[in-house]
């Protein structure tokens, strides 16, 4: 996560409104959840919320001001604006590409949805 350009998410994220009105869950720490789910192949949000609060202690480490609820996941995937999470991806993609531009995994990246 200390490779990811945390200035862009905060820009995305005021861009459309995304902290207005919010108190558990930044957009920051939503990303982080949901980067954390798919990282590790977590399926649901009970799933998600137990592998968290696993180890407790390294939650603040990992960027998360609080431990994340299920709930809380819940309502910030419902209420939330996609696009969000949608341009910060393709961000991270072109990023990515340009890491990868010699590779053969750049093809892969290139046709990614």
């Amino acid at each position: 996560m200390s490779f990811l350009p945390w200035t862009t998410p905060a820009r995305i994220a005021d861009r459309y409104s995304g902290d207005r009105r919010v108190r558990n869950l930044p957009c920051s720490e939503h990303f982080r959840a949901l980067a954390f789910a798919q990282l590790t192949l977590r399926e649901s949000l009970r799933d998600i919320e137990t592998c968290l609060a696993a180890h407790p202690s390294k939650l603040y480490h990992s960027g998360f001001s609080a431990p994340v609820r299920r709930a809380t996941l819940a309502r910030a995937n419902q209420r939330r604006d996609w696009r969000i999470q949608a341009d910060f991806t393709q961000r991270l993609i072109a990023r990515a590409l340009r890491l990868y531009a010699g590779e053969p995994l750049a093809v892969e990246l290139a046709d990614t949805v």
